[in-house]
């Protein structure tokens, strides 16, 4: 009797296992699964990197012209107008300081004064052109925006304000009306053309990569060239017309010493006629 209940006492044994397995507990360095309050990293966030910074722009890495620059700036955002008068009236003293030395003559003050004048009364203009060059033809291509400011400001202030610069030159020098005319046919042609090869690119870089509050600025440093420029061509204009008087003074001192000479031989022949 007890051999029956030993095999299956043995028999629940060995079964045991396979109906009563217990769930191994998960190791120490393995999930059991993904849990709700882990965050997946990101591919794009960046990789913080030590001692590194930021560049700033070109001129505002300059020193002094920097906080030049900047004073400037903050000057010209409180009193537009009297700070574009005030730059202007220097761009004019140093582009004709510029070309009085160039010509190699001795100085002379009026002609100064007369570009302080011209430059003072065109400031304001420039600075309210140029203001809403800046507000308009903004298009959604950068390329296209560019080119048409260049375009409309080739078109229409270049010719206008050559024919005032060079006609305020010659009228406050005290030439006739016709006499300013002539000058302006003269020197305003020759101006557009030369301009074509500095202007369009200025324009364009200024526009581009120059902020508003220092365009003023750019435009100035470049000012002083083309202004000197402006200047010698102005006193090659006045050289041109002095000459062409000395020629026509010494024209008419010879016809009139002709004149001389003829009469009085017709005199001297006369007294030897007989009477």
């Amino acid at each position: 009797m007890a051999a029956p209940f030993l095999r299956v006492a043995l028999r629940r044994h060995l079964e045991l296992p396979r109906t009563c397995r217990l769930a191994r507990p998960p190791r120490r360095h393995q999930s059991s699964g993904p849990s709700s309050g882990a965050k997946k990293p990101k591919t794009e966030d960046s990789i913080p990197v030590q001692n590194t910074v930021d560049l700033l722009p070109f001129w505002q890495r300059l020193g002094p012209l920097t906080r030049a620059g900047q004073a400037y700036a903050r000057a010209q955002r409180r009193r537009p107008w009297a700070t574009q008068v005030t730059s202007t009236l220097v761009i004019y003293f140093c582009a004709d300081l510029s070309a009085q030395h160039m010509s190699g003559n001795s100085y002379d003050p009026k002609r100064t004064v007369r570009s302080l004048i011209i430059g003072g009364v065109s400031s304001i203009p420039s600075y309210t052109w140029f203001m809403w060059l800046s507000r308009n033809f903004n298009y959604s291509s950068h390329l296209l925006s560019i080119a048409a400011k260049v375009a409309v400001n080739q078109t229409f202030f270049t010719p206008v304000f050559n024919t005032y610069f060079f006609g305020a030159q010659a009228l406050l020098s005290g030439d006739t009306l016709s006499e300013t005319w002539e000058r302006v046919k003269m020197t305003v042609p020759v101006s557009i053309a030369n301009s074509l090869k500095l202007w369009p690119a200025v324009t364009a870089f200024s526009f581009t990569y120059v902020p508003l509050e220092y365009r003023s600025v750019f435009a100035g440093v470049v000012a002083v060239g083309w202004q000197t420029y402006l200047s010698f061509l102005n006193r090659q204009a006045e050289l041109r017309k002095e000459s062409q008087k000395m020629i026509l003074a010494s024209a008419a001192d010879h016809e009139k010493q002709t004149s001389v000479t003829t009469t009085h031989n017709v005199d001297c022949q006369k007294r030897r006629l007989p009477a």
